[in-house]
């Protein structure tokens, strides 16, 4: 959500920021708004002092004896009223159209976030390990070892497409990641480990910019409440309406969860393996800080992502986003992506994001200074940490052996028994 007294008194500075995301300038239709809404309070409030003047006027002509003159400014007052009620409701409507029309603009860019148009504008700053040269590699789904544990046709008569049954070692080796990058996560990385509701009220959703843009990509159940994308939302949502003390910043969260998809916008877009799921699990990483901290807040974030992937050995890229390939709530976006042999290319694998005071604004979550005075809003930052369907596929396809089995990590190990490989008949060995 954007602040308006920010567009008020810099509309040139707000319009050349949305330019850089591609959008047309939007400060006149915003002024207008906003003109119109004060314009309303504005009337209220002198009909308000006209209605206490009159008001005090009554008694004193009632003392008097000027019966005319009562009745006149008994009149007024009533008239007054009811002046006053439907010009304030006109100010809560005008007030409810301009939060309706910022809460569909986007968040405005870093200074430092490199123009763009599309994925082909962002700009690699990091890049870690070597890729494995692997004769014939084989995308995650063929590889022996993982065929017999990795089972799309019966998922797909319970479920439909983009859902798959993981069985056997694969099972174990998804569930091993997990609980590795939340050990790594709460015992190295300081995060507090939550465990969220996966269903949400539109509160949530709206509070962490996901209404009303991304309806159309979430699930919604017939009572109302809505399945998480990324947990994410509860975790950001947890300081919703909170007042924070300074000294408590930052808070950093991470979170385990099923999440869910409806990639309304990916038809056609990777429809083999379990790249592109309606549902999948991720682990998730959320920070609220001060705002002078919220910078180096993303790119300690962004290590302890990076890290999780050089403990499992995966090679990555990380790129930072250009400002048209940047997500809606986004101010600045760093992207993961990791080496897929299968492919022979990078696929994202982490996102991570800081929005600025952007989602604070619209769950009105704050903090007190320490040294006193007003409230400010708090910064929020989000980042996968990591997606654990993408991790497994890079996991197994970067472990592909001749013989079709899979050698693992030596970080997954101690998750797994000591055992060290899939075999390819499917066995962990």
């Amino acid at each position: 959500m954007h602040d308006i007294r920010a567009i008020r008194e810099n509309p040139a500075a707000f319009d050349a920021a949305l330019s850089r995301r591609g959008d047309a300038p939007l400060s006149e239709e915003l002024l207008a708004l906003d003109e119109a809404r004060r314009a309303k309070i504005q009337a209220a409030e002198t009909a308000q002092a006209e209605a206490n003047k009159a008001a005090k006027e009554v008694g004193a002509a009632k003392g008097r004896g000027d019966e005319a003159e009562f009745e006149r400014l008994r009149a007024l007052v009533a008239e007054k009223k009811q002046q006053i009620a439907a010009l304030n409701e006109e100010a809560k409507a005008q007030d409810a159209a301009l939060t309706a029309r910022l809460a569909e603009i986007p968040n405005l860019p870093a200074d430092d976030v490199p123009d763009g148009a599309d994925e082909d504008d962002n700009v690699e700053i990091n890049r870690w390990g070597t890729p494995r040269d692997i004769d014939g590699a084989l995308e995650h789904y063929d590889i022996p070892a993982v065929k017999g544990g990795m089972d799309f046709e019966t998922a797909a008569k319970i479920s439909g497409a983009r859902f798959v049954l993981l069985s056997g070692a694969v099972a174990r080796v998804n569930r091993a990641l997990s609980q590795f990058m939340l050990d790594v996560h709460t015992t190295d990385n300081g995060l507090t480990e939550i465990n969220t509701p996966v269903l949400v009220r539109d509160d949530a959703m709206y509070g962490t910019d996901k209404l009303p843009k991304f309806a159309e990509d979430s699930y919604r159940t017939e009572e109302g409440m809505w399945l998480i994308s990324t947990s994410e939302i509860p975790l950001t949502y947890i300081a919703a309406g909170e007042v924070l003390d300074e000294a408590d910043l930052p808070r950093r969260y991470t979170a385990h969860s099923l999440c869910f998809r409806s990639e309304a916008g990916s038809a056609g877009r990777d429809t083999a393996g379990m790249l592109r799921q309606h549902q999948f699990e991720k682990v998730e990483m959320v920070s609220v800080t001060h705002p002078d901290e919220s910078d180096a807040e993303q790119k300690r974030m962004l290590r302890c992502a990076e890290d999780i992937l050089e403990r499992l050995e995966i090679p990555y890229r990380t790129v930072v986003l250009c400002t048209g390939d940047m997500g809606f709530g986004a101010r600045r976006t760093f992207d993961i992506e990791a080496w897929l042999p299968g492919q022979n290319t990078y696929r994202e694998i982490s996102s991570v994001s800081t929005t600025g005071d952007f989602q604070a604004r619209r769950m009105n979550a704050r903090f007190k200074p320490g040294e006193g005075g007003k409230p400010q809003f708090v910064h929020t930052l989000n980042g996968s940490g990591l997606a654990v369907g993408r991790c497994l596929i890079a996991v197994l396809e970067n472990g592909q052996q001749p013989d079709g089995s899979v050698t693992l990590p030596a970080a997954l190990h101690p998750y797994l028994g000591g055992k060290t490989a899939i075999s390819a008949d499917g066995s962990l060995v």
